[in-house]
């Protein structure tokens, strides 16, 4: 018998639990949630953390306080299996009112949200190894924090709150046809391996209203051609631009499977650039960067509609000498 209906029961008991028990329960529902050795890596100034106890206290907890009235909106769920394992994923945001600060950004007193993504590995029913993403640009934009003025793209695009599917069935808790997941599965990763091609040999994978969901840092576009406006000139500036999902790249996706029409994947980094010209405000050194980056993707038939995207832009900032942490509140003293 498969494990990954018990595997999204459980983490659609975790997820309930930010709304049925949000005052003081979701520490016991990650406790229950997380293997008490679970390794648990977290985008920067986090990264890897052991355990649940851990995990409380030194991001759930502090959120907590940060966001009073914490709560968690879920809008994309599901579950696969890569390489033998078996794992879930989910992505949306955190919400409350931004009362103390956190990581160094000072609170607005009014409504914010941060936007997360997570895959689990499970194993009887726990997360035995998580991978979680923060837009925390995202936060510090809508504070008027963030310290940076350029994006990769030809112009900045949309950088607010990004909704969930147009079609409103992200959340599939339910079994999906395996041979559905399959196509999703094998359009995706057909789409991957042709980024970075010279003649743009991932456009026909995509509908001509496509939406593109990307970090905040980077902006968010509607319709191929915005996409490209972004994309196009992103690949450019790195002399060598590959993805975790092409054979034989120094970095992989430690997960990609498909359930329905939907698709995601991860990489712990997942991509590895040479930089050849400025990127985000940084000039080229001719270094190679490697980005922790994460998707999600909705098909509709032939063609991708919809894809949500993570990038961890502070690791990336790190490698190229900009601690944007640091930068924050050096300007402060």
């Amino acid at each position: 018998m498969s494990p990954i209906p018990v595997n999204k029961a459980a983490l659609k008991t975790y997820v309930d639990a930010y709304r049925l028990e949000r005052a003081g329960g979701t520490a016991a529902a990650a406790r229950r949630f997380f293997a008490g050795d679970a390794v648990i890596n977290l985008v920067h100034p986090f990264d890897a953390i052991i355990g649940p106890d851990s995990y409380i206290d030194q991001f759930l907890e502090p959120l907590t306080q940060a966001l009073s009235g914490l709560g968690r909106s879920d809008y994309i769920a599901f579950g696969g299996s890569f390489e033998e394992a078996s794992w879930v994923t989910s992505t949306g945001y955190y919400f409350g009112n931004f009362t103390s600060p956190w990581l160094g950004i000072r609170p607005t007193g009014t409504l914010a949200y941060l936007r997360f993504g997570e895959f689990h590995r499970m194993e009887e029913g726990r997360a035995v190894e998580s991978y979680i993403y923060l837009d925390i640009p995202e936060l510090m934009i809508a504070a008027s924090q963030w310290p940076i003025a350029v994006s990769p793209g030809a112009t900045r695009g949309y950088t607010g709150y990004l909704p969930g599917p147009v079609t409103q069935d992200g959340l599939q808790w339910h079994h999906n046809d395996p041979a559905v997941s399959a196509v999703s599965l094998k359009m995706v990763t057909h789409m991957l391996r042709k980024l970075a091609t010279k003649d743009e040999q991932w456009r026909p994978y995509w509908h001509e209203n496509m939406l593109w969901y990307g970090p905040a840092a980077f902006g968010s576009f509607a319709g191929l051609e915005s996409f490209a406006g972004f994309q196009v000139p992103f690949e450019n500036t790195f002399s060598e631009w590959i993805g975790g999902a092409v054979e034989g790249s120094r970095t992989r996706h430690f997960t990609r499977f498909g359930d329905g029409n939907y698709v995601c994947s991860g990489g712990w980094p997942s991509l590895n650039a040479v930089q050849a010209k400025p990127f985000l405000g940084q000039p080229s050194k001719g270094d190679r960067l490697y980005m922790r980056v994460c998707d999600w993707w909705r098909r509709e038939g032939d063609k991708l509609m919809e894809n949500w995207v993570f990038v961890d832009v502070p690791h990336v900032l790190l490698q190229m000498g900009f601690d944007v942490f640091d930068e924050m509140n050096r300007g402060r003293t």
